[in-house]
């Protein structure tokens, strides 16, 4: 086995343990900074949701974050209406339907000083990277939020105890 092959290989298998380790110390940190802000894990990756893809039906919004239960998606407004996070609005064009928005001043005033922290840290160290290290590590992110997107919607379409299929 050559040199190159073998360091390659190591090299390969470093990333996947580094991946690995990147991808709980995301969920630990997302659960800690909800925590900070009076949420759980779950409510604060819907209020992000809601914030970078819009306004949704209860029925939209439990589609994009994966609730099944119809109670669990109302149980889920209802506490982050209460905590302020997200309102509910009648659709001018169908006032039939509910649609759920996030409230960006609530969220900016109590979780938005954390994520200013850390991006105030990351910014710190690209300015250390070459333009050209920065695309890749932008390509690299960006494929890597497309492979979970998509392994995401494939375990839901699988199914399990909580994803009937």
């Amino acid at each position: 086995m050559s040199e190159d092959f073998t360091s390659r290989t190591a090299a390969i298998a470093r990333h996947g343990e580094l991946m690995r380790e990147f991808m709980a110390r995301v969920v630990l940190f997302q659960e800690a900074v909800a925590r900070s802000g009076g949420l759980n894990g779950s409510d604060l990756q819907a209020v992000s949701l809601l914030l970078s893809d819009g306004p949704a039906t209860p029925g939209e919004l439990a589609s994009r974050i994966g609730l099944t239960a119809g109670g669990a998606i109302t149980t889920m407004i209802d506490r982050l209406e209460r905590a302020g996070y997200v309102r509910r609005t009648r659709d001018e064009s169908d006032r039939r339907r509910v649609l759920v928005s996030a409230i960006p001043e609530t969220v900016l005033t109590r979780v938005g000083p954390v994520y200013a922290r850390v991006t105030e840290h990351w910014n710190e160290y690209l300015e250390t990277l070459t333009d050209e290290q920065i695309a890749f590590a932008n390509e690299f992110l960006a494929r890597a939020a497309a492979l979970n997107r998509d392994e995401t919607t494939a375990l839901r379409r699988e199914g399990g105890p909580d994803h009937p299929r």
